[in-house]
């Protein structure tokens, strides 16, 4: 019999945490709460999940910086709950490496929907893929590794789908709503802003390799583009 996908859920409400594993439990998955984030980090280390919904207001501080601790070991899917539905929250949770987003109150519905589309994003490949090279880089599609000049990058996930788009078509511009649609499950969910911030991260890692130089072109109005090889 086939494993069920283990979520972890940190979330300190109990009615809401309730409602969570049983929409959960009824659609396959196999959840486990937390109250606390040091809980929920302490379960993450003795366990392998497949998903963690994560809230943003915990007792013992904020499920951003719970997740900024997550992905410095695992790039697994998280998608965080809030009470609030400001701009800069949401841009927050999406740079720190959030997949999703979602405002109390919400659906149950609406919550395991996402869970399952995120997971076949992320988890439902085509399979292995050779490497290919593309000018400067050279992008390993079976192990999600990037590597610029011979240098493996060490990136996020969305930094890993943004430089792939970008990669992949040397010269080509990309406008910010494309880099948007190839970057995030559900791209309505991400600003401008937020492809600028990764776009800004990006160039530092590569400026860590060549010093002085910028294989992103910015093309002001328009968007993006790796620059061809020379």
């Amino acid at each position: 019999m086939e494993e069920r996908p283990r979520i972890l859920i940190i979330e300190d409400e109990p009615a809401i945490a309730d409602t969570l594993i049983y929409a959960l439990s009824t659609e396959g998955f196999a959840p486990e709460w937390c109250a606390t984030g040091r809980a929920g980090l302490a379960a993450m280390a003795a366990k392998t999940f497949a998903f963690v919904v994560l809230d943003v207001g915990l007792p013992d501080g904020t499920g951003f910086e719970v997740c900024k601790q997550i992905r410095v070991h695992s790039a697994v899917p998280v998608l965080f709950l809030t009470a609030r539905n400001t701009e800069l929250d949401r841009v927050l949770g999406l740079e720190l490496g959030g997949d999703d987003y979602l405002v109390k109150p919400f659906s149950p519905r609406e919550l395991t929907a996402r869970v399952k589309a995120i997971l076949r994003r992320t988890q439902n490949g085509a399979g292995p893929a050779p490497e290919k090279p593309t000018g400067e880089f050279v992008i390993d599609e079976e192990r999600c590794l990037i590597c610029y000049r011979g240098t493996a990058l060490e990136l996020t996930r969305y930094e890993y789908r943004l430089l792939k788009a970008l990669a992949t078509k040397p010269g080509r511009v990309f406008s910010r709503d494309q880099l948007m649609t190839a970057g995030w499950e559900d791209p309505g969910a991400s600003l401008d802003r937020t492809v600028d911030a990764h776009i800004k991260t990006l160039r530092a890692k590569l400026r860590a390799i060549t010093p002085g130089e910028d294989p992103i072109r910015t093309h002001r109005g328009l968007g993006y583009a790796v620059r061809e090889a020379r």
